[in-house]
């Protein structure tokens, strides 16, 4: 008989293998020696052995299917139960036990895992469905166009949930899209039919505008064009191509009209450059008139100017002012000197001026007199008082004299 730790061979060739609960019978051998037989059923032994490490090994190393795995698994525990083997088959159920364990909580994980990825899913499909009816209102609608393509693009590039939840999501999605489109299209027919009629009023401005094209009446006409322009913006745009040819003839029209205005403005400009040359020689004469020595040849000077001033006719307007200030300042002079004059030769202001400084010559007088009397009688507080009211009425009355020697001179 021949035995090891764990089995054991009798005379009649039987193999047995030791477990916790006795010997069991695994087999027998009558081919060769007991020890041939112990080998032989621990190779067998040892397959099981290696084919447990593979199993820990898949399902600890690699993304295994927990099912394949749990199959695997099972297939491997019946084969350890009723092993035709000898070794410690105790510690390789051990070993099935723990991987079972092992199995089990990647199961849990695995579920936990797929579970929030679709709950992950489920809220980027609901993010996705909510952008879409918020676009569905909107009205920009390049933007919001493209935006919804690219959240399509987003739905398909997330996992499918359960049947009913996905269906449910995809029919609000599908209707937010739906609801943009057929605003967007509203918009594009009301805008179309905008532009018909902005066409049409267009046509209507243009045929004005070539109507005026050959008018000499540079006023009138600009200001007819600047209301024709009010109401080209006014209209709004036609489609662009009818766009674009109409506002070519219109601004053609513009053109003919605003070139021969130029033209007729060229000429005007040459004819009044002379003229503010005239004037400026004209200026030259006015300014010799002062300062004014003699007012009736300078009143006469001036007369003589002006006439000549009013018939040389228009300058340019950006000279205008400078030239009439010029003038003006001539003109001011030449009426400042005549007032004064006036003023010198009034005989009622110079009557008034008189009486004025004899009455405050005499009281400037009765002032001396009574302020020599205080200081007589030694009244210093009166005196006082006195010379006080003396100094103002000697310069009232220095300055009315000064007044009266204007008339005078």
């Amino acid at each position: 008989m021949s035995s090891d730790p764990w089995g054991r061979v009798d005379e009649q060739g039987n193999v047995y293998v030791r477990t916790a609960d006795g010997e069991r019978q695994v087999g027998s051998w009558q081919a060769g020696s007991p020890e041939e037989a112990l080998a032989y059923f621990e190779r067998k032994f040892q397959g099981l052995e290696a084919e447990t490490a593979l199993l820990e090994h898949r399902v600890r190393k690699t993304d295994l299917a927990a099912k394949e795995a749990q199959a695997a698994l099972d297939h491997l525990r019946a084969q350890v139960t009723e092993a035709h083997a000898v070794g410690d088959l105790a510690a390789l159920a051990a070993r099935l036990e723990t991987l079972a364990g092992e199995i089990e909580t990647r199961q849990t994980e695995r579920k936990a895992a797929r579970a929030k990825a679709q709950e992950e899913t489920r809220a980027a499909k609901e993010a996705l469905v909510a952008e879409a009816e918020q676009l569905a209102e909107s009205n920009q609608w390049r933007e919001a166009g493209d935006r919804l393509r690219a959240l399509v693009d987003n739905w398909k590039a997330l996992p499918r949930l359960d049947r009913k939840s996905d269906d449910e999501l995809w029919h609000r999605f599908s209707h937010a899209r739906s609801v943009f489109s057929k605003h967007r299209k509203a918009h594009f027919a009301a805008l179309d039919s905008e532009r018909e009629s902005a066409r049409s009023v267009k046509e209507k401005l243009v045929a004005q505008a070539e109507a005026l094209s050959g008018s000499t009446e540079w006023g009138p006409t600009a200001a007819a064009y600047r209301d024709l322009m009010t109401q080209w913006k006014a209209a709004g745009r036609a489609q662009r191509d009818a766009e674009e040819e109409l506002w070519a003839r219109f601004r053609g029209a513009q053109d003919v009209f605003f070139q021969a205005r130029s033209g007729a403005f060229s000429e005007r400009d040459a004819e009044q450059g002379e003229n503010q040359k005239a004037k400026e020689a004209l200026l030259v004469e006015a300014e010799a008139i002062l300062p004014i020595t003699d007012l009736k040849a300078a009143k006469a000077a001036l007369r003589g100017v002006s006439e000549r001033w009013e018939a040389i006719g228009h300058v340019p307007r950006d000279a205008r002012p400078k030239l009439d200030g010029r003038l003006s300042a001539v003109e001011r002079a030449v009426r400042e000197a005549e007032e004064a004059e006036w003023q010198r030769s009034n005989p009622e202001a110079r009557a008034r001026a008189t009486g004025m400084t004899a009455l405050l010559q005499a009281a400037v007088d009765k002032l001396r007199a009574d302020l020599d009397k205080a200081r007589a009688a030694g009244n210093a507080s009166r005196a006082a008082k006195l010379e006080a009211e003396l100094e103002g009425r000697q310069a009232l009355l220095d300055q009315a004299q000064k007044s009266l020697q204007e008339f005078t001179s």
